[in-house]
């Protein structure tokens, strides 16, 4: 509230006394009379010295200030009542004879200090203002109230402090739909916390993240979250209610590190959450994770699409086979517990599966170093493929080419290796690569038009694709680049 007029005289107080009078001692004879009255009426003139100055007088501006501070009247109140209001002065009475002013103080004697002149009416109600606006500031802070009083004076304004409180927000306050808070409120309930146990007397195990795939209870994960209770081991999987379901393995895909769990008698509200497109993301798009990093379950965090096709390469927590996928790149904070949940769009639909992050001093992967804004999530449209190959047979399918290519050396392509493992050839018999004319020792350098580096990065952008798909594919041979088309193959299980 602005206090501009504290201080500021009221035009309405003229006939105020002046705070300061002349002394007695001072008084000499008073001059001749002016030749002729003044045309004007006279004016009032100020008061007759007195041996002591007088109280001052409360006047009607103090009771105007007692509504704004109605919450501490009590301080208010005993402070204004530390001096008791004298009796106004009496006005003087005019000259008998020609209603002439009384005469003016004498002057002083040589030599004699000059007392100092009264000083204007104004002064008084400003030195008013701010005793009371002193008492004010030290009863209850409530100084802007004063401001108000001496605006709404100036204005002639009599109605009183229109100050509204604006106490709690109201019960029905609901977030915009696609801020943050809301979005997160909506999916949450849709997002569970798994705990992982292996079968063994030890029961190692783990904390990650899923979310409801379907009204059946099918929760979709990474295969890493859940491996260890792949064998005799136990799942829970608990709500942002805090309702805990025991869950089951219906099947996991370790090359794409994706699993699918099934609640045990489900709840019959489960609402799944709405899946979006992942080729249609694009750098910069705003992203929402949502996890339980270091076991903190319920937590959102938030960022952006800071890379795509990102090629990445990590365990699947079994210690075995590496999965591999043409990531999302996202610096939402990923830690370890994000792993299996969603990434989120502005709107709420999941476009990617929280499953790897790069960590200083480490490789891709899940590790106890935290979030160095490089995350990396599965594509929805990638992992929803699989989630429905695993919940239709428990099994999951991958596209293939037919050829064994170095997955150590990254250079300028992928390079088809000179014999496949374990003394195998390189290009499986009649297989896709074989029917399109490669040969070991080519060097694949582009795979339906996205460039490749190295045998990571071929393979997955061979697992973004479908068997049967037809794709263009560039390599070079002798130093001389050649294109070809191969139709993808298939292979069931991680065998």
């Amino acid at each position: 509230m602005s206090t501009e007029n504290e201080g500021t005289a009221d035009p309405s107080d003229q006939a105020a006394p002046s705070p300061h009078t002349p002394s007695p001692h001072t008084q000499a004879a008073p001059p001749a009379p002016p030749a002729a009255p003044p045309a004007a009426p006279p004016v009032t003139p100020p008061a007759p010295p007195v041996a002591p100055p007088a109280p001052e007088p409360v006047t009607e501006p103090v009771t105007a200030v007692q509504e704004p501070v109605t919450a501490v009247q009590e301080p208010v109140h005993a402070a204004a009542s530390a001096a008791p209001a004298p009796a106004p002065a009496p006005a003087p009475a005019s000259d008998a004879a020609g209603g002439w002013p009384p005469a003016p103080p004498v002057t002083p004697a040589w030599g004699a200090p000059v007392p100092p002149a009264p000083e204007a009416p104004r002064k008084r109600t400003g030195g008013l203002v701010a005793a009371v606006l002193v008492a004010a500031l030290v009863a209850g802070g409530v100084g802007g109230g004063i401001g108000y009083w001496a605006a709404t004076q100036r204005d002639g304004d009599s109605n009183g402090s229109t100050t509204v409180s604006s106490g709690e927000a109201p019960s029905s306050f609901k977030r915009d739909p696609g801020t943050v808070a809301a979005v997160a409120a909506k999916a949450l309930p849709s997002v569970v916390t798994i705990q992982a146990k292996s079968g063994g007397t030890d029961g190692e195990g783990g904390t990650g993240t899923g979310f409801v795939y379907d009204r059946e209870g099918h929760i979709v994960t990474n295969n890493h979250v859940v491996a260890s209770a792949a064998q005799g081991g136990t799942l829970k999987a608990t709500f942002s209610n805090g309702k805990t379901y025991d869950a089951e393995v219906v099947g996991r895909a370790e090359g794409y590190d994706v699993a699918v769990i099934k609640l045990k008698n489900a709840p019959s509200d489960l609402t799944p959450l709405p899946l979006g497109n992942s080729e249609k993301v694009a750098v910069g798009d705003s992203t929402i994770a949502i996890g339980a990093p270091f076991g903190l379950s319920n937590t959102v965090t938030t960022g952006i699409i800071s890379a795509k096709n990102r090629p990445v390469a990590s365990g699947d927590g079994g210690g075995g086979k590496s999965s591999y996928m043409s990531a999302l790149q996202t610096d939402a904070s990923i830690n370890p517990g994000n792993s299996g949940g969603p990434l989120l769009d502005a709107s709420g639909a999941v476009i990617g599966i929280n499953s790897a992050i790069q960590s200083a001093g480490s490789g891709y992967g899940q590790s106890q170093a935290g979030s160095i804004g490089l995350g990396f999530a599965i594509p929805v449209n990638q992992a929803k493929n699989v989630a429905e190959q695993l919940i239709k047979t428990g099994k999951p399918v991958y596209p293939v080419i037919g050829a064994t290519v170095n997955m150590q050396d990254r250079g300028e392509g992928a390079v088809i290796a000179d014999q496949g493992t374990g003394g195998t050839a390189a290009i499986t018999p009649n297989g896709p690569a074989a029917k399109a004319g490669l040969k070991p020792g080519d060097v694949i350098t582009a795979f339906d038009d996205r460039q490749i580096d190295s045998g990571p990065t071929l393979i997955s952008e061979i697992w973004t694709h479908k068997p049967g798909d037809a794709v263009k594919i560039a390599y070079q041979r002798g130093g001389k680049t050649q294109t070809t088309t191969v139709t993808l193959g298939e292979r069931t299980g991680d065998s």
